[in-house]
Parts: structure tokens; sequence; C-alpha cells
């Protein structure tokens, strides 16, 4: 039997490293549920037992069973039924019910919903063992942002309505917002909601590109401001799946075949308003993605998790000129680059998560009235960091992480070769799916747009420093740290070279290859401070910083080139236009 979860020596590795202790008082605030739910945890050790147990369950469920069922699901995929309705495969179905009856559909809801009160650390720890078995599972698994939406910005009325339905499988979710002329720019959404004389609301409109949009509760973004032609116009509605929303059609793609992306008609179709008008776009859906972009990341993380392991069995049992083809170095070099980018997408992923975390429950604390007017003097400034730090590292996981699983799952498929190319391996259906995470929930140059005002504004410099201050680095740690200092200053010099240069072209031109040293930084950072409790950290500290740091002198060269051919050369050197036809 396999277990996804206690098989996974990184998981298990960062599970004790960080602080849960620090999390789970905040989130259990101060472990006050006990008095009213007798499975509530008594104490932070108490509460770290209970995560414990909780991924183990789900390990062994997405271990022993899911992960069967992951090439099957894979090629029968979905159904679209006459009546606009969808019948998931035979092995989603069947996973759906096994995590609804693990009790672990409301991972982060709280418990007089009928949930688990799990950080999001937690969350995305599940996500990342869920997706080595079943990228497309994540895809309906990792969608509980949807309850914590209406947790967060709901009526109690909605709240009491629809959550303990979400925690228990019976209802699942979607978040309705691409349309066929708004995509990355959600500011042109055109679907139209209005009320009529009794106040009641209805959408009319046609939604595309939506990732699970049969959907029980589909979180809506429309205008319901018709004179406001931006964002501002935008508010978030729920509709429960009725006729009036139906699906005309399910997108044929490349991967996540058993994850059903919808195109969804509106025909004047009952809804129900979440929130304030006009905080649609500004407020709920810019939490939402946040979210979802942390869910993402997390699914990379699984996508290369799978595909190392892949690589790195085939490796082990094909043998080439009487020997294994683990022993060619060639090889051998491109299984640990895989290894290491895996590890510190996983890093910066659940460092980021747990500054999430941090940020939302020191809010909690002070919004709820549990904290004394001298202790929240002192958690504002604290909680205003998290926010701004939170800004660049939660496009920093998505960005790094998606872009990771690319190049693990091409790796795999290097090493597997033709037996690679064959769906008799799973590694094809790796590199399908990876390609989406780069894509869906704000494409890779967009992540990079979300991270550079982090970067040119020292957000990444500031939390590298503190990883590495107030430490006595040991003897074997102190010239890997040496490293990373020196990768520091050598992105703050290519920072104010692209500062003198005029306009934000010139940056936006550079901008991915600052914001790649951040990534190679943080990672390295981070891998230090592991570094301090394991031994195999350390080994991967040292090779990581004398790997990146030739890259980011390099990296740090060509931002500071001056080097603009790509605008003021496009047509010469992109080539003529294809003819018309």
């Amino acid at each position: 039997m396999a277990n996804f979860y206690t098989d996974n020596e990184d998981i298990q590795f960062l599970f004790r490293h960080m602080d849960l202790a620090r999390l789970a008082t905040l989130n259990e605030e101060g472990f006050r549920f006990a008095r009213e739910f007798d499975f509530a945890p008594t104490d932070a050790a108490d509460a770290i037992d209970n995560y414990n147990r909780i991924l183990t369950t789900i390990g062994e469920i997405i271990g022993d069973r899911v992960a069967l069922t992951a090439a099957d699901s894979d090629v029968v995929g979905n159904t679209l039924n006459a009546d606009g309705s969808v019948t998931y495969t035979p092995g989603i179905q069947e996973a759906l019910k096994l995590l609804s009856q693990a009790d672990v559909m409301g991972f982060t809801l709280p418990y007089r919903y009928g949930g688990l009160n799990c950080s999001e650390l937690l969350y995305t720890m599940s996500n990342d063992i869920v997706s080595r078995a079943d990228a497309s599972l994540m895809n309906l698994y990792g969608l509980q942002g949807i309850a914590e939406t209406i947790n967060n910005f709901a009526s109690e009325e909605l709240k009491r309505e629809y959550l303990p339905r979400m925690a228990s499988g019976e209802f699942t979710g979607a978040m309705v917002l691409t349309e066929p002329d708004a995509g990355s720019d959600l500011q042109a959404v055109k679907t139209r909601a209005w009320q009529d004389a009794n106040g009641n609301w209805f959408i009319r409109g046609v939604k595309r590109f939506i990732t699970n949009g049969c959907g029980d509760v589909l979180l809506v973004l429309a205008r319901t401001e018709p004179e406001i032609a931006d964002g501002r116009g935008l508010s978030c509605l729920l509709v429960e799946r009725n006729p009036r929303v139906r699906v005309r059609r399910l997108e044929n793609k490349l991967g996540i075949h058993a994850s059903p992306t919808c195109e969804l008609v509106f025909d004047d179709c009952p809804a129900k308003l979440v929130g304030e008008r006009q905080r649609g776009l500004i407020t709920y859906v810019m939490s939402l993605m946040n979210g979802a972009r942390v869910g993402i990341a997390a699914q990379s993380l699984g996508i290369g998790e799978a595909s190392c392991r892949a690589a790195r069995d085939y490796a082990r049992s094909r043998k080439q000129f009487g020997s294994a083809i683990d022993s060619f170095p060639a090889v051998r070099d491109l299984i640990v680059d895989m290894n290491l980018d895996l590890q510190a997408a996983r890093a910066i992923t659940y460092y980021a998560t747990f500054h999430v975390d941090l940020e939302n429950g020191i809010n909690n604390r002070i919004d709820s009235g549990l904290a004394a007017e001298d202790e929240v003097k002192k958690l504002r400034p604290e909680v205003r960091k998290y926010k701004g730090w939170n800004k660049f590292l939660t496009p920093m996981a998505k960005y790094y992480s998606s872009e990771m699983s690319m190049r693990t799952s091409n790796g795999a498929m290097a090493v597997l070769g033709g037996s690679g190319y064959m769906k008799d391996y799973p590694v094809e259906r790796y590199l399908r799916d990876a390609r989406i995470t780069t894509i869906y929930e704000g494409t890779s140059q967009l992540q990079v747009v979300a991270m550079t005002a982090g970067v040119m504004g020292g957000a990444a410099v500031e939390i590298v420093n503190e990883i590495l201050a107030g430490r006595q680095w040991s003897a074997e740690i102190a010239p890997i740290v040496a490293r990373v200092r020196e990768g520091m200053t050598l992105l703050n010099e290519a920072v104010a070279f692209v500062k003198t240069q005029k306009g934000n072209a010139y940056r936006d031109l550079h901008a991915r290859k600052l914001c790649d040293v951040a990534c190679y930084l943080m990672a390295g950072a981070l891998f230090c401070d592991h570094a301090t409790a394991s031994t195999k950290k350390l080994a991967v500290a040292r090779r990581w910083m004398t790997e990146r740091l030739p890259q980011i002198r390099a990296l740090k060269e060509q931002a500071c080139s001056g080097e603009s051919s790509s605008l003021t050369d496009f047509e010469t050197l992109a080539g003529p236009l294809p003819a018309a036809d």
C-alpha cells in the first residue's frame, strides 16, 4: 500500500521544520474551540498530531486508490449530457466520494460549518499530495477556495445555507470569471447581473474556460453597474446549479482531461449577491485568485514530484551498454537538477503559504477582539509587513512552481526517451498536465509583472535578509550564506541599473531575469535555513548556490547590458508577418 504523504521525505521534513505550532495557535484562536467542539485540539502538540493524521489519511487514499485510476481518468474524460449537465469520469467520482468520506472537503472551513479549521499551509501540503497522483483531481478538490470566499465575504445566511454542504462534499464549486473576450483582463467582463422589482438578482451571459463549471456552487463575476466600464462595476454573485445555467461545451484540451473545463450559458439565471456591490473584482475575486495561485503552485509541486520519481525509477532500472542509465554522469546531473528544482519550488511555496496564514491569523486576532489594545498596536505593523510580503511571495510561488513543473516533466521525458513519449508510461501525461499550470490563474508573464514591484522595491532582498539574519552559521553553512549575500549584491546592482533607464519598457523587458534571480536567492536562503536541521539539506544548499551563483552573475550582466533590440529592432528580428490568405 502506497501512502503519498509518509513516503515523501521533503514534505515530512518541512512539516517538522516549519513553525506549525504558531499557525495552530493563531488558527485555533488560543485553542478556545476545544471548549465547544470535542474534536478540536487543546494545545499546539495536539493540533500538530491532528494535522499529521489528516495528511496521513489523505496520503493513503491518494496513494492506494486515486493513483491507480488516474491514467484511466485521463483517457475516459468527462461526459456532457443532453440536458447540459456533466458526468465525471468514474475515477474522479470515486476519488471525490473517498475524500468526502474522510471529511477533508472542508479543509480550511470553521468547525461550526463542518470544516477541519486547518491552515492554508496544511491545505497546500494536501494539494501537493493529491496532485502527485492526479492533477485533474486537484482541480476539484483544490477549489475549496470557493467555500473560503463565501466564508470570508458572504452573509451569515449564505454561509449557513452552503458551507455545510460544501464541507460534506455534497456540493463542489467553481470560480466563474473568464469570458471569450475577457481572459487575463477581467475588467472587460460583460456578463450582466440585474435585479427585478422585488430585488431578486439574475445573470445573463457566457463564460468560458471554467474549471469545474458543472459544479453545484458557482461564484460568478458579473457587471452589476452597466454605466461603469471598468472593474468598479463588477460584483460577485452566487449561483446554485439550476436549469437556467447550462454547460454548452466541454473544452477539448491538451491535458488535465479528467477536470471538466466548461463553457457556460446563463439565461436570466437566479443568483444571490455575495457581500457588497462593486467589490466583486477589487476585493473578492482578487482574494479568491491569490488563493487559487497558491493552489496551482501546489498542483505544480505534485506534478513535479511525480515526474522526478518517474525519472529516478526508470533510470535505475533501464540498462544501456551494460549499465543502468543512472550511472551515466549526464543523466545523474539531469536528475539532480530536477530534484533540487522541485525542492526549491516546494520551499518557496510552503514559505509563501506560511506567511499567508500569518497575515490571515493576525488579522483575525485583531478583528475578533481577542487581542488587548497594547497587543493590537504591536500586531498591526507585523500584519502590514506580511501583507506586503505576500503580494510578492504569492506570485513568486505560482511562477516558480509552475515553471518547475514544466522543466521537471520535460526532464523526465528526456530521461525516458522514446518510452516517455509513449502512453505506456505516465510521463507524457505529466508533461501535458504541467503546461496549463503556467497559464491558468494568471500566466507566468503576469506573475512576473506582479513580482516585479517587489523586486524593484526591495521586498525580495528584505525577505531574504530576514531569513538569514540573527544567526550563527556553522562552518559548513557559512560559505553558502556568503554566496547568497553575494547574489543579493548582484541583484541590487541590477535593480539600480534598471532604475536608471527611462520609462518602463526596459524594466519590463528584463523583469523576468530579475525575478529569476530573486527566486534563486529565496530558495538559496531557505535551503541554508533547512541545512541547520538536515545534512541532506546541507548538500542541497551547497549544490544549489554552486550552480545558481554563476547563473545569477550572467542574468545580472544581461540586465545591466542596455540590450533592448527586442524593442528597437522588433520587425527585423521577429521576421515578417505571414502572408494573408
